[in-house]
């Protein structure tokens, strides 16, 4: 058993969360994950499936500074970086910081801004600091960037240059809520519009404690034996035909180095979040799909065949022997 300080109260933030959110425990799992490994996060799935209101539980459970960006195709670069502004009085530029210098930021439909939106973005979610008029300013170090985007609009939308996806560590499709789990948000929906009181999120952590609780994460230990599990599933989206000859010419890209990096990050942040201070096989497979799926680019063979970056991530694991 681990004796990590702060993992109970991780414990604690993802069953507040679970007091919110009907269903969809993998998606408050993988915001908790993102939230202990320092990662990004990528939610994508259909209206109405609790995707920002999920983010903002999120942030409402901290004691952190949280900003909401509606993005638009008229949005731009300085709407989020901040910019120089002219003072009369003074006769001289200060600078007026954007929204991305808060804790937590929710991008809230971020496929709808154009290139030069996004590309503003790259720089934060890597570097942690922003570039304008020529002076590096860092961002807060708990900065984490959630997204969604709706998978099935075209119209006024942009899709995210593979650099940019490349960033988010992890990728989170969401599905319809079971029968049982429908109903719940029906009775939630009917209570909350009967009461007068209104729901309050409290706060369950703080800045500091997330901080800390990073570090602990640092510490869970990753064997040698898991470690080359991971680069080999990673390797395997390079050169799938090893694993399974029918996709020798299924993919145009594999997932880099950076994807190893997040499969081992996200793995220790999930054996944490369960009580152990170590990473097994189990929490590999468990993440590779969420990891992997956007860091892959299928050829045009694939497609046409109808696979799907899911399939072959899920045939790589099977294939993959686990240690």
């Amino acid at each position: 058993m681990s004796t990590f300080q702060h993992q109970a109260s991780v414990v604690a933030l993802r069953a507040a969360l679970s007091t919110i959110i009907v269903g969809q425990p993998r998606l408050l799992d993988r915001l908790v994950i993102g939230l202990l490994a320092g990662g990004h996060i990528l939610v994508e799935g259909l209206p109405g499936l609790a995707k920002t209101t999920a983010v903002k539980a999120l942030a409402a459970s901290l004691r952190a500074h949280f900003r909401r960006i509606q993005f638009t195709p008229d949005l731009l670069p300085g709407d989020l970086t901040g910019t120089d502004i002219y003072d009369p009085r003074s006769g001289a530029f200060h600078f007026v910081p954007g929204p991305l210098f808060n804790d937590i930021i929710l991008a809230d439909e971020i496929n709808r801004a154009p290139a030069k939106v996004q590309s503003a973005l790259l720089e934060a979610m890597q570097e942690r600091q922003i570039t304008v008029g020529g002076q590096t300013r860092a961002l807060p170090e708990l900065f984490m960037v959630m997204a969604t985007q709706n998978p099935i609009e075209q119209a006024g939308t942009y899709p995210l240059p593979e650099a940019q996806l490349d960033r988010f560590m992890l990728q989170v499709t969401l599905d319809y809520p079971d029968e049982n789990e429908e109903r719940e948000i029906l009775r939630r929906d009917r209570a909350l519009h009967l009461s007068e009181a209104r729901p309050v999120v409290e706060p369950v952590l703080d800045v500091a404690t997330v901080l800390a609780a990073r570090q602990e994460v640092q510490q869970v230990h990753l064997a040698e034996a898991v470690e080359a599990y991971i680069v080999a599933l990673v390797r395997a989206t390079r050169e799938p035909g090893r694993w399974r000859a029918e996709w020798a010419q299924a993919v145009e890209v594999g997932a880099s180095p950076r994807a190893s990096l997040a499969l081992a990050h996200a793995a220790a942040a999930q054996a944490y979040l369960q009580g152990r201070d170590y990473v097994s096989p189990d929490d590999v497979r468990a993440l590779a799909g969420d990891v992997l799926r956007h860091r892959i680019v299928l050829s045009l063979d694939a497609r046409v065949r109808g696979l799907s970056r899911d399939a072959l991530v899920s045939g790589l694991v099977e294939a993959v022997p686990a240690p």
